[in-house]
């Protein structure tokens, strides 16, 4: 099984995904279409989703996961982010990938591990969470350490 490092930034209207030694490669809107049925099944991700805000069927229901930089909803997130994964992958399912995903600073214990569970059911190895300023200074080169 083959791994791969990503980074994350899961923010409350778009995520970004950062592949080791490719840089960015995705830059989407945190948006989900989900049916509306009992089974809640994914429709679509993204730029797809973000597209039938308000103007989906009755069947279907377009919406964003994420407020105020926690989860609002676990299962739909989880999707998302195994959709997201899954896409910077390029659709190698053999990939187990290690993950770092940023987190707002001074967010509970609980929304900690609702991110980290959420990571962690789409699929990665194992999960870094580091809060959003410490991810700031890293990726400005600030020498943080």
């Amino acid at each position: 099984m083959f791994s791969q490092d990503i980074a994350i930034d899961l923010g409350t209207a778009n995520t970004l995904v950062h592949v080791r030694n490719r840089g960015l490669v995705l830059d989407e809107p945190s948006v989900v279409a989900i049916s509306k049925s009992s089974n809640r099944k994914v429709v679509a991700v993204g730029h797809e989703a973000k597209e039938m805000l308000g103007k989906t069927p009755g069947t279907i229901e377009a919406i964003r996961p994420m407020r105020e930089g926690v989860i609002a909803d676990f299962a739909v997130t989880e999707a998302m982010l195994k959709y997201f994964i899954r896409k910077a992958h390029k659709r190698n399912h053999l990939i187990r990938s290690r993950l770092v995903i940023s987190i707002p600073a001074g967010i509970t214990d609980v929304e900690t591990k609702a991110v980290r569970e959420a990571a962690m059911g789409a699929g990665v190895r194992e999960v870094l969470l580091i809060e959003q300023p410490m991810a700031a200074a890293v990726g400005a080169g600030l020498p943080v350490l």
